[in-house]
């Protein structure tokens, strides 16, 4: 994304220079290179990053009687041709927070159901949920405590296809498990299915301010970049009426 930016600002400033633009030719290569130094030495996705992730807690603040937590995927891997899939790096964050959630949960001797959302979207063979719930139970999750939604191929369908699933289990408080620079873009989207969760974030991630530039702050810069553009889209479709009506009436009053 950054560096479609910069190619774009480049390719002007070169038909500003074959048309004697000089100035302009100028002015568009300076903000090209601004922009790669912005980006690339870490205060443009510094800026971007702490404005997505600074409202996250990574706790919850107490348990009702009876509650859900949602753990929302990040993809699989196969670190060799025929190896069995696992979870990424970014995801292992997410998982043991969720377990954690949970254990404090049951430690506290209230109801806990943990729902894994996420299908095959990187086709792959096996669904996100079926790939983490080894690792889950590994971790002291029992099957009785655990549902897999397998269907959904984007935050989207994370929100959309755990309704159903929740909306069943009736839990009268609700935890969003993310990493905390997707958790905006996922409130948004749960939210809109009438589902209020308190959001914790099994993982944070930070640029760093270099005077040489580092191809991971530009990566960062990217990631950053998705999620507004997800928010942004999901705003543009509301008012162009394509996303699905939302549901107004939540699942659970308000977050307790």
């Amino acid at each position: 994304m950054t560096l479609n930016a910069l190619v774009l600002l480049l390719l002007l400033a070169a038909v500003a220079a074959w048309a004697g633009r000089r100035r302009l030719a100028s002015g568009m290569a300076g903000l090209a290179l601004l922009l790669f130094l912005a980006a690339a030495c870490g205060p443009l996705p510094s800026l971007l990053l702490h404005n997505l992730q600074a409202p996250y807690a990574g706790t919850v603040g107490g348990w009702a009687s009876r509650n859900a937590i949602v753990l929302l995927g990040a993809g699989s891997t196969r670190v060799a041709p025929g190896a069995a899939l696992e979870p990424p790096l970014l995801a292992y964050g997410r998982i043991v927070q969720a377990a954690t959630l949970y254990h404090d949960c049951k430690a506290s001797g209230q109801q806990c159901m943990l729902l894994v959302s996420g299908g095959d979207s990187q086709h792959h063979g096996m669904a996100e949920a079926a790939v983490y719930a080894p690792v889950l139970r590994r971790l002291g999750v029992p099957a009785q405590d655990l549902q897999l939604e397998s269907r959904s191929m984007n935050t989207w369908q994370n929100a959309q296809f755990s309704r159903p699933l929740l909306q069943a289990y009736d839990p009268q408080k609700l935890v969003l498990v993310s990493s905390a620079i997707h958790l905006r873009r996922s409130m948004l989207y749960f939210t809109h299915f009438g589902l209020r969760p308190v959001p914790v974030h099994g993982d944070m991630v930070a640029a760093m301010l270099t005077a040489w530039p580092r191809s991971s702050n530009l990566a960062l810069c990217d990631d950053a970049l998705h999620e507004y553009l997800g928010i942004v889209q999901y705003h543009v479709y509301n008012v162009l009426g394509w996303n699905a009506p939302p549901v107004l009436a939540p699942l659970i009053p308000a977050v307790r």
